[in-house]
């Protein structure tokens, strides 16, 4: 029969085999996945405001989720709180934010009048971001990283694709008109954005160390940012088209830089994307 009195201990309670309790746990550790839940939460919000037809305040909440899941991971690093717990939670936020939102916000809002290959364009969206994401881990918990990978990504990074993707939303709300045939045409576009996401092109990240911006424009370049942020205020749509078509002109430059640099149009060098599937990924 057990005794209802615990075991005498004459050195004091065993608390070796128990884990962290909450109260002993920093609140730095926790602020930084606090804004990933809100992350999260802002992308499935989106979700629903995009099926409840209010398009509107579903892309802003996608952007807003693609927000914060960006600076999350640089406020765990400021305030020195970076974990093995949160570093999972981000990966499990990015492909929700990056991935399954903006496919479904642009499926509901134009894909859906091309049927079944509106439905189609958008699953191979969903996946390539969930692959591309999959990709940046495998290649982030390297020991030994090459030198090129603080400067260029290895295809066109998922929160850049979330913006890329709602591009058909962007036009919709400036008026196109969202008939069959744009259904069509923006199913096709949705499909070359999920390529350049798993694609081998080499795409600039202007996190460089080495980069440095001259003295006498770091003015100019202030004063450009506050412009953009004015003018994405009050000319919200008409700048994230401009945004949205500027950075894909950007693309063929930054390949070029690269074949300049290395001799060839893609990143080809031998254990990119390798990992336990084999080396075809």
């Amino acid at each position: 029969m057990e005794t209802p009195f615990p075991p005498f201990e004459p050195n004091g309670p065993d608390d070796s085999a128990r884990g962290p309790r909450l109260r002993e746990i920093p609140f730095r550790l926790v602020f930084p996945n606090l804004i990933t839940i809100l992350a999260i939460c802002a992308g499935l919000t989106g979700i629903r405001l995009a099926f409840e037809n209010r398009y509107e305040l579903a892309v802003a909440m996608v952007l807003l989720a693609a927000f914060l899941d960006g600076i999350d991971g640089r406020v765990a690093r400021l305030m020195k709180a970076t974990s093995k717990f949160g570093a999972q939670m981000d990966s499990l936020a990015d492909i929700v934010n990056f991935g399954v939102a903006p496919a479904l916000v642009v499926y509901v809002f134009a894909l859906d009048q091309a049927r079944s290959l509106g439905w189609i364009a958008a699953l191979i969206y969903a996946i390539a971001a969930g692959l591309r994401l999959a990709r940046f881990n495998v290649m982030a918990e390297r020991e030994n990283k090459a030198s090129w990978q603080s400067e260029y990504f290895v295809g066109v990074p998922a929160p850049a694709g979330a913006m890329l993707v709602l591009l058909p939303v962007y036009l919709g709300f400036l008026g196109l008109a969202t008939d069959r045939t744009f259904a069509y045409l923006s199913s096709v576009y949705t499909v070359a954005i999920a390529f350049l996401l798993i694609s081998r092109l080499p795409v600039w990240s202007g996190k460089s160390e080495g980069n440095r911006l001259r003295r006498d424009l770091v003015l100019p370049m202030m004063l450009g940012v506050v412009l953009y942020v004015a003018l994405l205020m009050s000319y919200t749509w008409e700048v994230m088209v401009f945004t949205v078509a500027a950075y894909l002109v950007s693309l063929p430059f930054g390949a070029r830089k690269w074949q300049r640099k290395y001799g060839t149009l893609t990143i080809e060098e031998p254990g990119v994307g390798d990992d336990d599937i084999g080396r075809h990924i």
